[in-house]
């Protein structure tokens, strides 16, 4: 390739990264473990209606574990936790998991189809089972049992589920352990059987508010004697407990009593003692049952996943010295340990979703499952590669670390500009190199955010012209995006659109303080940090004022609108992805463990009606003039239909174009392939006509 660039207008280059490439390009790995020796982790497969395979690494490739056709995925709390459990060290002894159709235990041994270990509900997916534990003859987990599809009304317990399968056809088999909370996760049983461990809690807090951890003694028949609570309460939030490995009876806990999720050991006798204290997060908020980052090894020592904005993995010792991997990874996603070694999902900003094994005893990190493998492709065996060195654009600093970004599609070079190849250069030479930046909002908290700067191997922008950006606000809101290569925001960087993900107030990883700014303030804070962080690009020169755009799903949904209605002169198009936008009925119409989660960000309701109003993105919607596109799950139960379609009955289509699709069979969070693309060459139309380029053709 020529090392001149050519020189064409932000937005229309040409990249080999269509669509459908970045539908399919990051694969979504979860839930890793091991089975014997072999790690496994479940991926959804795109092109199978999103069912979720388990897979593994052979010495031929990478296979399912399971017959075809079989989803592990569990729905409880809608989004989901630790859907498999591995019986025991050896291989031979099969696993338990929960299918994904039907929301029923299930055991597989080696060499036969899967049978069912728990009865079926009064109608498909009523009863639900996650976060699984082995207790001699029978499996421990949270059972949650639902009123309807649409979840709103449900109820919890630990139950114990009998291996033999007696239980499938006789429901009377499953017997019920413990309903301490409204909300539990499952069990965590104490080396030896002597006690048993979990986390609870009520409407209305959420898991990142406040929980409670509940030690019971199992009785020699098999029944738990009284819970009682050892850590947690009123403004402290343990968000995950295990045992210690060395029979010591010491459990140790992830809780934020000083602010900081950080590692404390709970002594037998109750005492608790922080075992690395220090100003970053240990844990993160607990949307999924069963996520774990403190893992107790045989050795005594503790595997953690630790960092402010991002995640190293590292070694916690008894001494409390805390050694990282020598590993470029910065986000390291559901860990588990067979004892001596760690499985985990790992990326970066050079590095996208892969699985890897690490390995304490000799600092290694090995590739199991390589961002491009397929299920039957031969798996890597090398080291995780080193972070990604692209440069990005002249026009941005190059510093920090990762990317992400929407899709575009279009036109061609000129004649005599260096045409890439797709064939020639890899994808990933496309995606960019991020970079953090701390803007200050009026009230001079700090504000942070991921630059994702335009990039292109062989072209570049005109020098008398700034990029089109685009804000991202992330879901949750009590969550946070990864700075790490995605195939989704190489889409649009590789086209020359810049993209700042903004951890607006409110965001996970950088303490409890910087959570509760959001606290009584959603649709206010969120807010002004996304326009603080596009003013902060435009005043250094990162960014065209007259081309800033706003994309967000879900939470992010509600702060993309209420960002327009708020800044109608800032933002010139937003891409909105099923968003809660009218709180008031939100509170009735969404599922269970979220329907008092606006008592936090809002205010307790009725109390503080006048709150709801004020702060609602339907208040002012009728001021909205930018140009957007609404994209929308059929069978979404968390942010069902009924509220994007109050936000159009309040939209003049003769004053404002915009366009809202719909997609049959997808909920929360979109998992065809066929819908992500569809998604994204939506938005690369809409940023094309209201930011003013012309996209080349894919």
């Amino acid at each position: 390739m020529s090392g001149t660039k050519a020189v064409l207008p932000y937005g229309s280059w040409p990249s080999p990264i269509t669509a459908d490439d970045a539908a399919r390009g990051d694969a979504l790995l979860e839930w890793a473990g091991f089975l014997g020796d072999d790690v496994c982790w479940t991926e959804v497969l795109p092109e199978e209606d999103g069912r979720s395979g388990l897979m593994r690494r052979t010495a031929d490739g990478v296979e399912e574990v399971l017959p075809p056709g079989w989803d592990v995925r569990t729905r409880v709390i809608e989004y989901g936790g630790r859907p498999w459990l591995a019986l025991s060290g050896r291989a031979a002894d099969g696993l338990v998991f929960t299918h994904g159709p039907d929301q029923r235990l299930h055991r597989w041994r080696p060499g036969s189809e899967p049978v069912p270990l728990s009865p079926p509900g009064a109608w498909p997916g009523e009863l639900r089972y996650a976060d699984f534990a082995v207790h001699g003859d029978e499996v421990w987990c949270l059972r949650e049992t639902v009123a309807d599809d649409t979840a709103r009304s449900a109820v919890r317990h630990l139950v114990a589920v009998p291996l033999d399968g007696s239980a499938a056809e006789d429901p009377s088999r499953v017997r019920e352990l413990a309903a301490t909370h409204h909300f539990m996760t499952g069990p965590r049983i104490e080396p030896g059987g002597g006690r048993v461990a979990w986390l609870g809690w009520d409407h209305p807090d959420m898991p990142w508010d406040s929980t409670r951890l509940m030690v019971a003694a199992v009785l020699p028949d098999g029944t738990l004697g009284p819970p009682s609570v050892r850590m947690g309460g009123e403004g402290e939030a343990v968000t995950q407990a295990d045992w210690a490995t060395d029979g010591s009876g010491t459990l140790y806990a992830v809780s934020d009593p000083d602010g900081w999720w950080n590692v404390h050991a709970v002594d037998r006798d109750g005492g608790t003692r922080s075992l690395c204290p220090r100003p970053e997060e240990f844990g993160e908020a607990l949307w999924r049952i069963g996520l774990r980052w403190c893992l107790p090894l045989l050795d005594g020592t503790l595997a953690v996943i630790h960092g402010v904005g991002e995640r190293r993995l590292g070694i916690l010792g008894a001494d409390g010295a805390l050694t990282d991997f020598a590993d470029p990874a910065t986000e390291w996603h559901f860990a588990a340990t067979d004892g001596r070694r760690i499985a985990a999902v790992a990326s970066s900003p050079g590095r996208r979703r892969t699985v890897v094994l690490a390995d304490p005893a000799d600092g290694s990190v090995r590739t199991v499952r390589a961002p491009s493998a397929e299920a039957g492709s031969p798996a890597s065996d090398v080291p995780a590669p080193a972070a990604d060195a692209s440069a990005p654009d002249a026009r941005m600093p190059a510093s920090g670390a990762e990317a992400l970004a929407p899709s575009v599609e279009g036109g061609s070079l000129p004649s005599d500009a260096p045409a890439p190849s797709a064939e020639s250069v890899p994808s990933d030479a496309y995606a960019t190199t991020p970079f953090r930046r701390t803007y200050r909002a009026d009230d001079g908290e700090p504000v942070h955010v991921h630059v994702y700067p335009p990039h292109h191997p062989a072209v570049t922008g005109p020098a008398d012209e700034l990029p089109p950006c685009l804000v991202l606000a992330h879901g949750g809101p009590t969550s946070r995006s990864h700075l790490v290569l995605n195939q989704e925001i190489s889409y649009f960087t590789s086209r020359g659109i810049g993209v700042v993900d903004v951890q607006y107030g409110g965001s996970t990883g950088y303490g409890r303080a910087y959570r509760e700014r959001l606290r009584h303030r959603w649709g206010q804070t969120d807010v002004q940090d996304c326009a603080t962080a596009a003013r902060g690009l435009i005043a250094e020169g990162l960014a065209d004022p007259d081309r800033i755009a706003i994309r967000g799903g879900s939470a992010g949904g509600w702060t993309a609108v209420a960002s327009i209605a708020a800044e109608p002169g800032l933002y010139r198009a937003a891409a909105v992805y099923y968003p809660v936008l009218d709180p008031v009925s939100w509170r009735e119409e969404t599922h269970d463990f979220e329907s008092r989660y606006l008592d936090g960000l809002i205010g307790p309701w009725p109390d503080t009606a006048d709150r709801y109003a004020r702060q609602s993105p339907l208040r002012e919607a009728d001021r909205i003039r930018t140009p957007f596109v609404l994209l929308q799950g059929l069978d979404d139960t968390v942010c069902p239909p009924a509220q994007a379609e109050r936000l159009l009955r309040r939209i003049d289509p003769d004053t404002v174009p915009y366009r809202f699709l719909t997609f049959e069979g997808e909920g929360h969070g979109f998992r065809r392939s066929a819908t992500v693309a569809a998604s994204l060459r939506a938005e690369l139309r809409l940023y094309a006509d209201a930011l003013g380029f012309t996209p080349a053709s894919s």
